[in-house]
């Protein structure tokens, strides 16, 4: 008998719901953590403890050049809607239910493609319009106005949303035309400034075993971008890409096996109108010519996270060493 193989796709898809797998390990371990420590406090140190394996990554960078942006504003941009993204999802986590962080963090596809109008020059035509018109009514589903009271971590998470969005659209608007090594240091160093100006007021002693749980969060962001990387490189973007929305089955359930934290039914459905409509807006910038940039499609990483990683510069270097 022949041995069994996996497509292409089925490899790459696969690959990319490992990775959104470990990267909602990642995001019970910092709920956890949070109910002990601030978001500032978190972001410190997951930017701490990973620069010394980000920095094996960076000294591999040959590209000829010197640390100086080439775009300095819009480079600060992107650090500190980096940071904003990182500490405001930490707190949301920590406030929320993980399915409700979630369905917001989905929302990021629907803002990218609404920012990518003013700062890439896109047009946004009936279909995708309408697409993000039921987005944003898939989030009034989840929150249900007049029956839930909008708290903190309500406003972070869509808070947390929208600076990964701006994020992601800076990166695609000069990713091309900074070196690698200064898209990745300036956000971490940013990181680790912003927090360690807060971190004095706000810091909590930390015990040894949550120690090591900060050296998890730093090395399963790791493990999640290589897992990542695999993916893209072996599959088209279309279907890696709507994988990370796997991360609401993660989510419902690790909050009812470590939390108790049952969702309710508006949250299901909400989510479900919100990916559906991220996902139609992903096919139409894939299969159609409505767009120049493909923002969402580009955009090959995790909403809501800490470190600097980008997918595209580990892929960039792969097709150089091939």
């Amino acid at each position: 008998m022949r041995p069994l193989s996996l497509s292409v796709n089925a490899r790459g898809a696969l690959l990319g719901l490992a990775a959104f797998a470990v990267f909602s390990a990642h995001d019970v371990i910092v709920k956890h953590l949070g109910e002990t420590y601030s978001a500032f406090q978190i972001l410190f140190f997951s930017a701490l403890l990973s620069f010394p394996l980000i920095s094996l990554v960076l000294i591999q960078d040959q590209k000829p050049g010197t640390l100086r942006p080439v775009h300095p504003y819009w480079l600060g941009l992107r650090s500190i809607s980096g940071a904003a993204s990182a500490i405001c999802a930490f707190y949301a986590f920590s406030a929320l239910p993980l399915t409700q962080v979630y369905s917001f963090l989905f929302t990021a596809p629907l803002i990218i493609t609404l920012l990518a109008v003013p700062i890439l020059g896109e047009t946004i035509r009936l279909r995708r319009g309408l697409a993000i018109i039921i987005g944003l009514v898939g989030v009034f589903i989840v929150l249900r106005p007049g029956t839930t009271v909008m708290g903190p971590g309500h406003f972070a998470a869509l808070a947390a949303a929208c600076a990964a969005a701006l994020n992601s659209i800076i990166v695609r608007k000069i990713g091309n035309e900074e070196r690698g090594v200064v898209m990745v240091l300036y956000p971490i160093l940013t990181n680790l400034l912003v927090s360690a100006i807060v971190l004095p007021f706000i810091y909590v002693e930390v015990a040894l075993q949550d120690l090591g749980l900060f050296w998890v969060v730093a090395v399963l962001v790791l493990i999640a971008m290589a897992l990542l990387v695999a993916a893209y490189s072996s599959s088209d973007a279309i279907i890696v890409a709507p994988m990370q929305y796997s991360q609401i089955i993660w989510g419902a359930l690790f909050a009812v096996l470590l939390f108790e934290e049952y969702p309710t039914w508006n949250t299901y459905l909400g989510t479900a109108v919100i990916v559906l409509s991220g996902v139609y807006i992903l096919k139409r910038e894939a299969t159609a010519n409505v767009s120049r940039n493909s923002p969402v499609l580009s955009t090959r990483t995790r909403m809501g996270y800490s470190a600097g990683l980008r997918v595209g510069l580990f892929l960039r270097r792969m097709r150089r060493s091939w």
